[in-house]
């Protein structure tokens, strides 16, 4: 395997645990080895903010803020994030919203680990 340049840190958004955890997984897998997690948007906010990671899989769906208001922010304070929207809810309307916000994809739940690896390995060519 050729080298490249490859992320260590990720941010995974999402209320449902089991879904943080199936992320976790595939990105582990991936060599990213820093990994943080947030069930809410106040959290994510907090730890964006911290750390800064590399990317974020945000679920549009939180109890809290709206996801797409979470991408903004994040695009404001480092453009350099790769982040990937993430919902249930695959409506031409989030699509648009997600990549006009700056998002690098749009992840269709349920999602398979080919996928996720697929759009990681993707950014880092």
């Amino acid at each position: 395997m050729q080298a490249q340049h490859c992320y260590t840190s990720a941010l995974l958004v999402d209320d449902t645990s089991t879904v943080r955890d199936y992320l976790r997984q595939i990105l582990g897998q991936l060599g990213i080895t820093t990994i943080y997690e947030a069930a809410d948007g106040a959290s994510a906010d907090q730890l964006f903010a911290t750390y800064h990671p590399q990317l974020v899989f945000l679920d549009i769906q939180l109890p809290d803020i709206n996801g797409k208001v979470l991408l903004k922010r994040f695009k404001q304070l480092d453009k350099q994030t790769q982040v990937f929207m993430v919902s249930a809810h695959s409506s031409v309307e989030n699509l648009k919203d997600a990549i006009a916000g700056g998002a690098n994809a749009f992840v269709v739940k349920p999602f398979s680990a080919k996928r996720i690896c697929n759009l990681v390995q993707s950014l880092q060519h």
